[in-house]
């Protein structure tokens, strides 16, 4: 068994596909969408203005200057959201390792969620990449994405 699985990710897309050995086509085996990291981007980048004195008539309003805000959270919501997809993934991954269905993962995804996906990884998943590269190809057909695959190999 030489199944190699090539994995085309985003933060908010994955697709897998299986390529045999001498097979003329690879084989989608997943199209995986996350829609809460979409609908969390759309929720925070809104047309709305922010009005500083919007809590002007609250109890706590003492008519004095409004302080700077200067809290940064460790995580935005949407990086959140991202590490829990990429966790799904690779969990996705590994019970499909552990149940031999490939030896073989080639890793392309967008460069942001590629460092998030290596994070995830499983040293058995680590050990089973044969190619990795930092680039987007969700909206690649199969045949293309084939093809670059394997130009990336003969470099």
């Amino acid at each position: 068994m030489d199944t190699t699985w090539i994995i085309t990710a985003n933060a908010s897309r994955v697709r897998i596909f299986s390529e045999e050995p001498n097979a003329e086509r690879l084989e989608e085996v997943k199209d995986l969408v996350d829609d809460r990291v979409r609908m969390r981007a759309m929720e925070t980048q809104t047309d709305q203005p922010v009005d500083p004195k919007a809590a002007s008539n609250s109890i706590n309003n003492t008519g004095g200057a409004l302080p700077g805000s200067t809290y940064q959270p460790a995580k935005t919501p949407v990086q959140h959201e991202t590490e829990i997809f990429a966790r799904e993934v690779c969990m996705e991954l590994q019970q499909a390792y552990n149940q031999q269905r490939f030896r073989n993962l080639v890793l392309m995804a967008s460069p942001e969620f590629l460092g998030v996906l290596r994070k995830q990884l499983s040293p058995q998943l680590q050990s089973a990449i044969v190619l990795e590269l930092n680039k987007d190809y969700t909206q690649l057909p199969p045949q293309e994405l084939r093809a670059q695959v394997h130009a990336q190999r003969q470099h």
